[in-house]
């Protein structure tokens, strides 16, 4: 999925480099199991977790930082006679940074017990058996993760619009088959009443440095579970910060003079769509 990036033009007060360091101080008599609301996070609400910069997307707070572009994905809900997306609602939040992408989302959970472990199951499961890739559990800053190699289809069009550069690196024997292996990398907390699952893709998954960046932003998300109750697995509600409205509302007042107006599932600057 092709992902835009957004940069801010201002660095935040608060940088991520010292979230550690102001994450020493919090008490973490209460953490619930699984790991989340510790003294590394991620955080619930309720926690006293660090001061940060970030941006307000309902159940989800996620910190910003030099570098971060971050984009929402969408789910039609409706769509027209002709099967194109005319209204839908925002299932996940992409961070980027550099060549790395992590992609974010929050689902409800029994209040007594995890569901990452189950969860971790089943989606090795499908990519060894649907997708016929390959996948295994190993150890990570967050717990037991799921690190996983999936057939990435490769087509004459896809070759065609890769600059030369890269073109030149993929082996021939890649392209004859049509496809290219993709490392995937699966991330999940269990919190009080929540999953916190995140994806990542692209150098992160193996390059340390630019995984050290998304590791902090995952680190120091701060999840909203709210008091209403939900099924166990529900998506727990995003809505667009105040940041990506007024973008929007920039958009359809460039374009407004053109009769058109500001489209979700049309690639911009924040916002691209799911298929």
């Amino acid at each position: 999925m092709p992902i835009r990036r957004r940069r801010h033009d201002e660095e935040p007060d608060n940088n991520l480099d010292v979230a550690r360091e102001q994450a020493d101080a919090v008490e973490t008599d209460d953490a619930p199991a699984g790991g989340a609301g510790d003294a590394t996070g991620p955080w619930d609400v309720a926690d006293a977790f660090p001061e940060l910069d970030r941006l307000d997307f309902g159940s989800l707070r996620i910190p910003v930082g030099p570098g971060l572009g971050f984009q929402v994905n969408f789910e039609a809900t409706e769509v027209d006679a002709q099967g194109n997306p005319v209204n839908g609602r925002p299932v996940a939040v992409l961070v980027q940074h550099a060549e790395s992408v992590l992609q974010i989302q929050a689902f409800a959970a029994p209040k007594r017990s995890g569901i990452w472990d189950e969860i971790r199951r089943e989606t090795a499961t499908e990519i060894t058996e649907q997708a016929q890739g390959q996948a295994e559990d190993r150890p990570g800053p967050f717990g037991t993760e799921l690190l996983a190699m999936v057939p990435a289809q490769l087509t004459q069009e896809m070759l065609n619009e890769m600059p030369p550069e890269v073109r030149e690196q993929i082996p021939q024997e890649v392209i004859d088959q049509g496809y290219a292996w993709q490392p995937v990398r699966f991330i999940g907390v269990d919190g009080p009443r929540w999953f916190l699952q995140g994806v990542v893709q692209g150098a992160a998954v193996e390059d340390e440095e630019q995984w050290q960046v998304l590791e902090d932003v995952f680190r120091n998300i701060v999840v909203v579970r709210g008091e209403q109750p939900m099924p166990p697995r529900e998506l727990l509600p995003l809505s667009l910060p105040k940041e990506f409205t007024e973008a929007a509302q920039q958009a359809q007042e460039g374009e407004g003079e053109g009769g058109e107006t500001f489209d979700p599932f049309e690639r911009g600057p924040e916002i691209t769509e799911v298929r």
